[in-house]
Parts: C-alpha cells; sequence; structure tokens
C-alpha cells in the first residue's frame, strides 16, 4: 500500500495490480490516497481554464419507459407491464415533465429508459406498434425532437446499448448521451446467481462496444463504474482500465459516474448491504488518478447525505452531475436529491464554486461532437464565456430543423480555387491530433502488427490447388501464393491471367468517366485519409449545386457516360442533399449513368432523413442514383478498421448497405485498400467475404450484385496515420501484384471484373497487374483528388490515348465500356474519341501538393 500510494502520489503509471491494492485503502492510506486525487483533480480544472469550478447540470427525470428485456437483481427501476399505467410515457406526459422542468430553469431532460422492452413485453411492442414507431428507439427520438422544439430543453439520452448505425441517429437530436459500463466482470454476467446472470444486455464485451462506437461517431458520452454488486477488487482495477483505454482512444467519455450500490427492497439483492463509503470514496480516488486530470469524475450527491457531499469533493470529484428541483432520482427513489443552495454551500465550505453546465461539457459544444442542427439550441443557453450554462437563460422551444437554406447554405469554396491554383497550403488538418483519436494509445493498439514473412506451405501443391479450383483454395492455400516471391509469383501471374483471359477475354476495358468530389469536410475521422478538411482548413471545399451540374454538363460534351459523385461526411450537409445532388445530375445530363454515394454516405443519409436503409435507397434510385460504389470497405475486419478508420462504419454496416442496395436493384462496385496496419491474411478473408456475399445474392436474387472488383493500393505519402508513424508506407511490387492475381483466383465465378487502379499503380504498375489477372483499368477520372491529397503523383486524368499507350506493349485491345460493363453507343464513343475521354475544362496544368 505504501509502495502505490508513493507511486500515485509521485505521479507514476500505475499497474492493475497497483490499483487493486488503492482501492482497498482505508483510514489513513485513504486520506492519502484522495489527497492525491483531489490534486489531480484540481490540475485538471485548472487545464479546463475553470480553476476551483465544481459544475452540475439542472435537470428533469424523464422515465420513458420503466419496461425492460433485463433482469439485473438490485434494479427497481424496471418493473412489469402490470405495475404501471401505461407501457412508455405519452407525448403529452413527456412534454408536461419538460415544460415543467423549463419553467423551473432546468436545461437538460434526461432520457431514462429499460433497454428494447418490446424485444420481452407484448404490451411493449402492441404499443409501439399502435403509436407508429417501429422501436424505443425511434420512439426516444422523435420524443427528444418534441422536447428541443417545444421546450428548449436539451435532450441527454439513456436508453441502454445502441448499435453504431442507432448511434447515429440519435447523435442529431441530443448534445450528448450515455451508458453505465457498471462492470466488466464477465463472472457476473455469466455465473448464476450472480447480478446480471439472465440480462443480455449486461454483457461486459457488448457495453464496452457501445462505448467504443460513441468514441468513434464523435458523440460525447457519460459512463461509468456501479461499485459494490460483487465483483472482486481485482476486476473493479479491470473496469477502470478498460474505461481508462477508451477515454484516451477516442476522447469522447466526457464524464465518468462512480456511483455506489444503493440496497433497494423488492429485489434479489435486498439482503446484501450498501457499498461502505470508504470503498466507494476509494474508487473515486482511484479512478480520477488512473483516468488522469482531463476527465470529469462524477458522484451522485443524493446517494449520501449532504454533510457527506464534502468526502466526495476530497476525493477528486469535479462534478455532482444532474441535479433536479421538480422530479425524483427514478433509479435511486429513496434518496432525494439536495437542494441546490445547499450544494453549493457544501462545496464553498471545501474551497469551491459549484457552476451549472449543459448536458455536454464544453470541450463538448463544438464539432465534431455537436451536430449542427443542435448549435441554435445550445448557444440559446450556453454562457460563451466559459461554455458553462447561461444560468440566466430560460429554456424556449426553438425548431429542430436542417440547417436553412438547403444545399446552397452550405459555405463553399471551389474546388479549383482551393487545390488546383493555390496547392495544398497546409501539411494536415487543423485538428490532426483531434480528429483521429489518441495517437499514442492507438500505438499501444497496434504494436506488434507486422505483415507474416512468407509461409513455408508447399508453393506447388497450392499451384496445382489454383488451377483445379482457383475460387476453392484454402486459406492456407491462398497465403502461401498470397506470399509468393520469385518463380512461384510468376506462375501465380501466369495462372491468374490464363483464368482472365477464359472468363472475360484478353479485351483491357475502361470507361469515360468524371469524378465529382462535391466536399472534402469531413469530421469522420479515417486517419488514413489526406483528403478530409475541417470546413474552416484553408484546403476545405464545398461545390455549389450549379459548380457539380457544370460539371455533369462538361463530362457529357466529352463523351463520358458516367458519373462517379462523393463527398466527406459534411456537418451541415442537408438531409435531402444526397438527393438534390442526384436529381442536379440527372436534370443535367438524363442519360448519363450516375454511380454515386458510398456506403458511408448511404448510412449517413439515413440517419439525417431518419429513414430505413432499405427505404433511403429507393428513394435515392428514384432521385437518379443507377448504381453504388463499394467503397469505404478498405478491410472488411474490424479489428483493422478501427485502427484504420475510427468513425467509418463497422463491417457489418457496410454488408448491409451494399447487401440492402442489391436487393432494392442498385448494383455495386466492391473494393479492398490494402497495405497499411493489415496482412494478407486479412486480404484472403476480405476477399472470401465478397464472394460468398456475392454467392448469397445470387442464390436470393437471380442477379450478380457486385459488378466488379476494385484493389487500391494504400497510398502513404500524406496520409495521417503513416505520418504518425503507424502504418507502413504501402504495399510492394511484389504485394500488387500477388494481390490482384489472388484476387482474380478467389473471386473466380462471382465476380468477373477485376480492376486495377492507375492512379495508385502507375503506368508500369498497371502494366504488371494487367499480366496477371486484370481486365479493367477504370475511368479517365477527369478529375481526382482523393489519392492526389495523399501522395500519389500518377495524374488527375488519363486521356484515352495515355490509356491506349499504357496497354499498347501487352498486345490486348483496349475497349470502352459503359459502368455495368455492356458497350457505349456509337454517339458515346465519337465523342469521347474526339475529346480524347477528357474535358477541356481540366486538361490545365495542376500544381503539385505539398508534402509534409
Amino acid at each position: 500500500m505504501r509502495r502505490a500510494l508513493k507511486r500515485a502520489d509521485d505521479g507514476k503509471t500505475l499497474d492493475p495490480a497497483e490499483v487493486e491494492v488503492l482501492l482497498g485503502a482505508s483510514g489513513d492510506a485513504l486520506t492519502a490516497l484522495m489527497a492525491t486525487a483531489a490534486r489531480v483533480r484540481d490540475q485538471g480544472l485548472a487545464d479546463a481554464g475553470r480553476p476551483g469550478v465544481i459544475t452540475y447540470s439542472k435537470k428533469v427525470f424523464i422515465p420513458l419507459t420503466r419496461l425492460c428485456r433485463d433482469r439485473c437483481h438490485y434494479c427497481t427501476f424496471a418493473t412489469t407491464p402490470g405495475r404501471v399505467h401505461s407501457p412508455y410515457l405519452s407525448p403529452d406526459e413527456v412534454l408536461e415533465i419538460a415544460r415543467q422542468g423549463a419553467a423551473m430553469g432546468c436545461k437538460e431532460a434526461l432520457f431514462t429508459l429499460g433497454d428494447a422492452p418490446e424485444q420481452r413485453w407484448d404490451a411493449a411492442r402492441t404499443w409501439l406498434e399502435e403509436a407508429g414507431y417501429d422501436s424505443t428507439l425511434d420512439y426516444v427520438r422523435a420524443m427528444a425532437i418534441r422536447v428541443l422544439e417545444e421546450t428548449g430543453l436539451l435532450p441527454h439520452l439513456n436508453p441502454g446499448v445502441m448499435s453504431w448505425q442507432d448511434l447515429q441517429r440519435l447523435k442529431p437530436v441530443a448534445p450528448s448521451m450515455g451508458m453505465m459500463l457498471e462492470t466488466t466482470s464477465r463472472r457476473l454476467f455469466e455465473e448464476k446467481g450472480q447480478p446480471h446472470f439472465g440480462s443480455p444486455d449486461k454483457d461486459p464485451a457488448v457495453r464496452l462496444r457501445v462505448l467504443e462506437d460513441a468514441g468513434r461517431s464523435n458523440v460525447p458520452f457519460t459512463s461509468g463504474l456501479l461499485i459494490g454488486i460483487g465483483e472482486t477488487l481485482s476486476e473493479r482495477a479491470e473496469s477502470i482500465f478498460a474505461l481508462r483505454k477508451i477515454a484516451r482512444q477516442y476522447n469522447g467519455l466526457q464524464e465518468l459516474i462512480i456511483q455506489g450500490f444503493r440496497v433497494k427492497p423488492d429485489t434479489a439483492m435486498r439482503n446484501d448491504a450498501d457499498v461502505p463509503l470508504d470503498e466507494w470514496l476509494a474508487a473515486i480516488a482511484a479512478t480520477r488518478i488512473v483516468l488522469g486530470p482531463r476527465v470529469r469524475v462524477q458522484a451522485p450527491p443524493n446517494l449520501v447525505d449532504l454533510a457527506e457531499c464534502r468526502m466526495l469533493l476530497d476525493a477528486g470529484v469535479d462534478d455532482f452531475g444532474g441535479v433536479s428541483p421538480l422530479t425524483p432520482d427514478h433509479v435511486n427513489p429513496e434518496r432525494p436529491w439536495p437542494q441546490i443552495d445547499d450544494l453549493a454551500k457544501v462545496t464553498a465550505e471545501a474551497g469551491f464554486v459549484l457552476r451549472e453546465r449543459l448536458t455536454a461539457h464544453p470541450e463538448y459544444l463544438r464539432e465534431p461532437w455537436l451536430d449542427p442542427r443542435l448549435i441554435t439550441h445550445v448557444e440559446a443557453l450556453v454562457d460563451p464565456e466559459t461554455g458553462l450554462a447561461n444560468e440566466a437563460a430560460m429554456p424556449v422551444g426553438l425548431p429542430w430543423q436542417e440547417p436553412d437554406g438547403g444545399w446552397d447554405s452550405v459555405g463553399r469554396t471551389d474546388l479549383h480555387t482551393a487545390i488546383d491554383t493555390e496547392g495544398r497550403r497546409t501539411e494536415t488538418r487543423s485538428d490532426f491530433n483531434a480528429a483521429y483519436g489518441d495517437w499514442d494509445t492507438l500505438r499501444e493498439d497496434v504494436a506488434g502488427r507486422t505483415a507474416p514473412e512468407r509461409l513455408q506451405g508447399d508453393v506447388k501443391e497450392a499451384l496445382a490447388a489454383a488451377e483445379r479450383n482457383p475460387a476453392g483454395l484454402s486459406d492456407e492455400q491462398a497465403l502461401t501464393l498470397m506470399t509468393a516471391t520469385g518463380p512461384a509469383l510468376d506462375e501465380l501471374a501466369r495462372i491468374a491471367d490464363g483464368l482472365r483471359k477464359a472468363t472475360v477475354g484478353d479485351d483491357v476495358t475502361y470507361v469515360v468517366n468524371r469524378n465529382i468530389n462535391f466536399t472534402n469536410v469531413c469530421y469522420t475521422g479515417c486517419r488514413f485519409c489526406a483528403f478530409a478538411q475541417r470546413r474552416t482548413d484553408a484546403d476545405a471545399y464545398t461545390l455549389s449545386m450549379e459548380q457539380v451540374g457544370d460539371r455533369v454538363d462538361e463530362a457529357w460534351a466529352a463523351g463520358a457516360t458516367e458519373i462517379c459523385m462523393q463527398g466527406g461526411i459534411h456537418p451541415d450537409l442537408p438531409g435531402t442533399a444526397y438527393f438534390d445532388l442526384a436529381a442536379e445530375v440527372k436534370r443535367r445530363q438524363p442519360e448519363i449513368h450516375l454511380h454515386s454515394y458510398s456506403p458511408m454516405e448511404v448510412v449517413n443519409g439515413a440517419s439525417r432523413t431518419n429513414l430505413s436503409l432499405r427505404d433511403w435507397l429507393i428513394k435515392a434510385k428514384e432521385a437518379g442514383v443507377d448504381s453504388l460504389p463499394g467503397t469505404a470497405a478498405e478491410i472488411l475486419d474490424d479489428d483493422v478498421r478501427w485502427v484504420l478508420t475510427k468513425g467509418k462504419l463497422p463491417t457489418s454496416e457496410w454488408i448491409k448497405v451494399v447487401t440492402t442496395a442489391h436487393e432494392v436493384g442498385l448494383p455495386t462496385t466492391s473494393t479492398m485498400m490494402y497495405g497499411h496496419v493489415d496482412t494478407p491474411a486479412h486480404w484472403v478473408a476480405h476477399l472470401k467475404l465478397l464472394a460468398r456475399l456475392q454467392r448469397e445474392g445470387l442464390e436470393k436474387h437471380g442477379r450478380r450484385g457486385f459488378s466488379e472488383f476494385v484493389l487500391l493500393p494504400f497510398i502513404h505519402q500524406s496520409s495521417p496515420i503513416y505520418l504518425a508513424g503507424l502504418a507502413r508506407a504501402g504495399a510492394t511490387v511484389r504485394e500488387n501484384r500477388a494481390v490482384h492475381a489472388l484476387s482474380r483466383l478467389l473471386l473466380h465465378g462471382m465476380i468477373d471484373n477485376i480492376q486495377s487502379s492507375w492512379v495508385k499503380l502507375g503506368v508500369e504498375g498497371s502494366r504488371a497487374v494487367l499480366q496477371g489477372g486484370v481486365n479493367d483499368i477504370g475511368g479517365t477520372l477527369m478529375e481526382e483528388t482523393i489519392s492526389r491529397m495523399a501522395g500519389a503523383s500518377n495524374g488527375s486524368y488519363k486521356t484515352i490515348s495515355d490509356m491506349r499507350e499504357m496497354v499498347e506493349p501487352l498486345g490486348r485491345p483496349l475497349v470502352q465500356r459503359t459502368t455495368g460493363y455492356g458497350r457505349p453507343t456509337a454517339e458515346r464513343v465519337a465523342a469521347a474519341e474526339a475529346s480524347d475521354g477528357v474535358a477541356t475544362a481540366v486538361r490545365k496544368p495542376l500544381l503539385p501538393l505539398l508534402t509534409p
């Protein structure tokens, strides 16, 4: 104990064993521990620019439903349908609570409810159906909007376990959300008789996933621990470190509640004892020390007597959480809230000032944490000098809506002004150290990840298997070939090229198309992306609707048959923007094929319009979208994706988008970006997953959903994750040859067209893979910015003459195609030949982008 206390006091990094010791502190040891925690807290307040300020939120408690599918042994909040007058509060009841709170100067509406009650209780399911809601979370979203619009209170949502997509749908209606971790103890979840047994939403892995998804999605999140429900000190220490890892990696845990267990009558744990005060104080102090000065640590003041609130402050607390002058604590109804004046007096006696805050702490009241649709609601209640609450402000209902003015209200700079004329003026985006999460924590995660050496499997056996049944290669055989070198690699390329010839012939195909990246403003936080900028950065741009339309007209005049249109996840993007852009493309040129919107954009659009993926895709199709690019795939393995992309959609969501698109008649491409923090084993798994999805779709719908597979080597030069020293410098020439050849083999019979990227590979690299299974070289593009901003040096467009020169030495014919691999009309071919496949407007010289 003395050693652990000394190391904590000296500011040394503690390990879980030392924290386990500190959690058992009592007497003089506890006093010393609390003193250290208090110093850490004070440093954090000074760093935040508000020394000596303890905060709280003036709130109302809205128990939207007390039904729950879980059976926690200590809970009195959850009940059965027969014990409540209705499964859910009605909209009128919700608004009545909120209006009364607004009249009393409250600024937060805390929505608390049971997890997914409709999955357990028929009464809940029936109520939702009759009210016109698909789920409890749909009702939560609707009521949050009503509260914003009719009372001005800021919702804080505690709906329990949420999926990644749920978070996207709820973020626009609430400045903050929360869910207690409680504990990481699997024993308390898995063993019969333990408090979380029989409660599916209390699986620690599930709850940790929610916290991670919230961080990836830039959602200010409240979490914490429930102390004294049967966990050991070792398990308690493990839980603290799990929270620290997430807090450091994503910076999204705005506050941690350390709550002491209180015995409730009529529960399975009614004969247990309250957690001893010393044990609770030790947990608060240890959490403060482990989490450090930046994270706000909270303890509910109503769980102790008023005189004991001073001890919470002594233990390192800097926030008292929500305190209501109107509604009880429905989770601990036997413990009334202290009067705010009394709490302020205790705080003052401890040498601090008590100040009201909003539901989100000051550092989270800005992009990317705060959705633009909530800005006016927050501005009405915030003190602009401190970021805390304007205590004199009274909430008033304000419209919750899309940014005024539609697409053309989005601030913009022309692409050629921002990129081509001036060059790239900044080395990295201005929020480099904040947008991507914590780089040091990420380094710990990726430490030891290396590409494996060449496998010592039987290369001859693997090559023979490739000849016999290319799509049936085992994982071991595929990995053996993926790491082949020398003559074995040459033989692999020969087999793949023979298969290519037998499948699609000798034609090398291409499409005359134009890329339109309508904005590079994006807050997703993909760590590989040098294209994305904050909207205030010098390199940020957003095209006007007229500029998009003009580019379409220029492309059509140059013989294009396709517009490929994608953009960043712009925070100000109106919900209908994707439909409006598609309609403008088709208004300008009705016959052009619109290949548009990545799965990430689809999810963003569906979230902003509150449509299901299926309904959104149908509306996009009606607006003019003809097919979707299967980008945003990167590597379809979440362990890799979360390192590489931080906030981009998980693998399961990518699959859901593309398979739903196929179901509604929208074909997609498929892609893989490789050569960064991945290994050949990931490439093999990715390819086999795509083959399986294509096979299942073919069996279900009688048609192929994926039209092609596009390989995208990682461009490293200006990539943030490379600049941070966490990714390698792209794939090698050998790897490029091998992965293109294996793609032909493993996708045989499922995806016929294998495309290489001249933007990323250049001329010689393209020729190499064209001799190893590739049959398509993509498009003329006319305007390429994403790879170029990452450091690619192969130009922004290729003329037909350039492509012909690239292919000619191979002795294979170059043939123009459509997006769906048909043949364009004679009129389109003639127009393309006349322009050489590139619009005159894009042929001006481009200044080189500066490379850091």
